[in-house]
């Protein structure tokens, strides 16, 4: 069961900590996109009642996470394609322009030893085949990107795609045949960011992030009856 890891929390209110869990469980994709939610089974895992667990259910409707159909249910939202190329098209200006900053100024060395430290830990997810937590790295991997500007804006911009980020992730975690590909592609955009002139490393950014797109257009296409 998609929610067999939730369990219940009194150090938070119910409703916060049952909005909480939902949207970490979609996140990292253990409650799927056009999932429904039961809520007699949500109601039991969680030992509540349905009251504060509608409540929780709304605050994610509110957020674009779920969505409610009349007489059917609540389900997890699904990205159109559509919203999948305007994720990308957006992350790409606040990428691009975070790396800007970071290749206009002292922090090249500084960033690629950060980006690294995330690699590490991308490589042992990798090694056990642990393709949620590779998918949690590469999320990382950019937001430490971002963050290396010093731009609260560039920041706060990228802060507001996280969700849908990571929803992206958790399907393109489906297209590679072999996790340690997913890894080479950043350490190869690393060592761009760190040796590459300006011109190259941007570049590199942008074409990791078409075949990002790339990949989910086509896993999209071949899904279709």
């Amino acid at each position: 069961m998609p929610v067999s890891e939730l369990s219940p929390n009194p150090r938070r209110s119910t409703v916060e900590y049952i909005a909480d869990e939902l949207r970490d469980a979609i996140m990292a994709g253990r409650l799927e996109p056009g999932e429904q939610l039961g809520e007699a089974d949500l109601a039991r895992r969680f030992e509540v009642s349905r009251g504060p667990l509608r409540e929780a259910m709304q605050r994610l409707v509110s957020e674009g996470l779920l969505h409610a159909i009349t007489n059917r249910g609540v389900f997890v939202t699904e990205l159109t394609l559509e919203d999948v190329l305007d994720v990308y098209r957006t992350r790409s200006v606040i990428e691009r322009g975070a790396l800007e900053v970071v290749l206009d100024g002292a922090r090249r060395e500084e960033t690629a030893d950060e980006l690294d430290d995330v690699l590490r830990r991308m490589r042992r997810a990798a090694a056990k085949g642990d393709g949620p937590a590779v998918s949690d790295a590469d999320q990382h991997f950019h937001e430490v990107l971002v963050e290396a500007s010093g731009s609260p804006r560039l920041i706060r911009a990228m802060r507001t795609l996280l969700v849908e980020t990571r929803m992206c992730l958790g399907e393109l975690r489906t297209t590679y045949g072999d996790l340690e590909t997913q890894v080479h592609e950043h350490e190869e955009l690393r060592t761009a960011i760190l040796e590459a002139t300006p011109a190259k490393a941007k570049a590199a950014l942008q074409a990791h992030l078409d075949d990002a797109v790339s990949r989910l257009v086509d896993k999209r296409e071949a899904a279709r009856p």
